[in-house]
C-alpha cells in the first residue's frame, strides 16, 4: 500500500535477495575470465589471480592467499597430485593438457570461491552467520559460464557468417567461411575482454593477475622472492592464459576448416565435440613456446604477451606481497612433501 513501508523481515530478505543476485552475477563474471588468468602447468610454478588475492600452484600443492576487507592475509593450502601421477594416462601428449588444464579450472573454481567468501567478510559479529558462496550457487554459475561460453563464441559466430554466407558467395569455400567465423570469434573476445577490463572489481583481478606474472618471474630467475625484486620483472608472461585462448581460437580456425559438415546443427555440434581435441593441441604448443621462445611456434604465443596489456597490469606493493605470500605457502607444503620443482 502507498505511503506504508515493507516490514523489517521482508526488507532485510529482498536486500539479501538483491546481494545474492549481485554477487552471483560477480561470480559469473569472474568464471569467464578465469581462463584468461591462469597458467597451468605440472613441472612449473603457476598461479591465478582471484578477487582480492592469488592462488599459487607448485607441482603437489597449491594455496590462495586473498587480503580481508579489514587488511589481513588469510591463506587455504592444500596437497594436490598431479594428474598424470594419479592417472596414467594423461602422460601423454595430447591428452596430458586435458588432465593439466582440467585440474587447474577445477583447482581454480576453489579458489574462486574462497576468495569470494573472504571478499564476502563484513566483520559482523561472530554469532551472526557469514554469507557465503552456497554450492548451489557455485553450481549454477559454472553451468551458466558455460552455456554463455557456447553461445558467444561457437554459436554467435556461426550464426553471423552463416547469414553472411548468403550475401557473399565468397563464404560458401570452407576456408573463408572458418576463417570469417574465426575473424569474428576474435572480434568477440576482444571487445568483451576490454568492455570488462573497465569494471573496477575486473582491474583489480588483472592488478592482482600482473603480481603473480612477477613473483612467478621472481622465482624463476633464481633471485630472492621478495617484493623489490619482484616488482622490477615484467607482468607479460607467455605462459599465460591470454596467449593460451588466443592459440586456441586460431587452432580451431585451422581444425574447422577440416569438418566436412554443410549443416548449421551438424556445424555447431562438431564445434563443441571438439573442444578437447583444440584444447589438448594448443597445451602441447603453448608448453613447446614456453621452453623455446626462440621458435617459429612462440611467434604464435606473441599477440598474447600483447593482449596482456590489458589482462595484467602493475600491481601495488601490498598486492605483490600477497602474490608472494600464496608462493610461500606453496612452497613450503611443497617441501615438506618431498617434492622436486623442475624449472623447465
Amino acid at each position: 500500500m502507498a505511503g506504508r513501508s515493507l516490514p523489517t523481515w521482508l526488507y532485510n530478505e529482498e536486500l539479501r535477495n538483491f546481494v545474492s543476485f549481485r554477487n552471483f552475477l560477480r561470480l559469473a563474471a569472474h568464471i569467464q575470465i578465469m581462463p584468461v588468468l591462469e597458467s597451468g602447468e605440472e613441472t612449473l610454478v603457476g598461479g591465478q589471480a582471484v578477487i582480492e588475492g592469488v592462488m599459487m600452484r607448485a607441482p603437489h600443492s597449491y594455496c590462495v592467499a586473498v587480503r580481508k576487507p579489514g587488511g589481513e592475509v588469510v591463506t587455504h593450502a592444500m596437497p594436490v597430485p598431479r594428474m598424470s601421477e594419479k592417472y596414467k594416462i594423461f602422460k601423454y601428449p595430447g591428452i596430458r593438457g586435458l588432465g593439466v588444464l582440467g585440474q587447474a579450472m577445477s583447482l581454480g573454481i576453489k579458489a574462486l570461491r574462497f576468495s569470494a567468501n573472504t571478499a564476502l567478510e563484513t566483520g559482523a559479529p561472530s554469532e551472526q552467520k557469514p554469507n557465503e558462496i552456497s554450492s548451489w550457487s557455485l553450481g549454477l554459475n559454472i553451468v551458466f559460464s558455460l552455456a554463455f561460453f557456447i553461445f558467444l563464441y561457437k554459436f554467435i559466430p556461426l550464426y553471423l557468417v552463416t547469414r553472411l554466407e548468403q550475401w557473399y558467395p565468397v563464404l560458401h569455400g570452407r576456408i573463408a567461411f572458418n576463417a570469417t567465423d574465426g575473424l569474428i570469434r576474435l572480434t568477440i573476445f576482444l571487445v568483451f575482454l576490454y568492455l570488462i577490463s573497465r569494471s573496477k572489481d575486473i582491474r583489480r583481478v588483472f592488478e592482482y593477475h600482473g603480481a603473480e606474472h612477477r613473483v612467478v618471474f621472481n622465482f624463476e630467475s633464481g633471485r630472492p622472492v621478495n617484493i623489490d625484486n619482484a616488482q622490477s620483472f615484467s607482468t607479460f608472461h607467455p605462459r599465460c592464459g591470454t596467449s593460451f585462448l588466443l592459440v586456441v581460437m586460431v587452432i580451431s580456425m585451422v581444425l574447422y576448416t577440416l569438418i566436412p559438415y554443410q549443416g548449421f546443427g551438424m556445424k555447431l555440434l562438431s564445434r563443441i565435440v571438439l573442444l578437447p581435441v583444440i584444447t589438448g593441441l594448443s597445451y602441447e604448443l603453448i608448453r613447446f613456446a614456453a621452453k623455446r621462445r626462440g621458435s617459429f611456434l612462440a611467434l604464435m604465443t606473441a599477440p598474447g604477451l600483447w593482449l596482456q596489456r590489458i589482462t595484467t597490469q602493475p600491481p601495488a606493493t601490498d598486492q605483490t606481497a600477497v602474490a608472494i605470500c600464496a608462493l610461500d605457502h606453496a612452497m613450503a607444503l611443497e617441501e615438506s612433501q618431498g617434492g622436486q620443482l623442475i624449472i623447465a
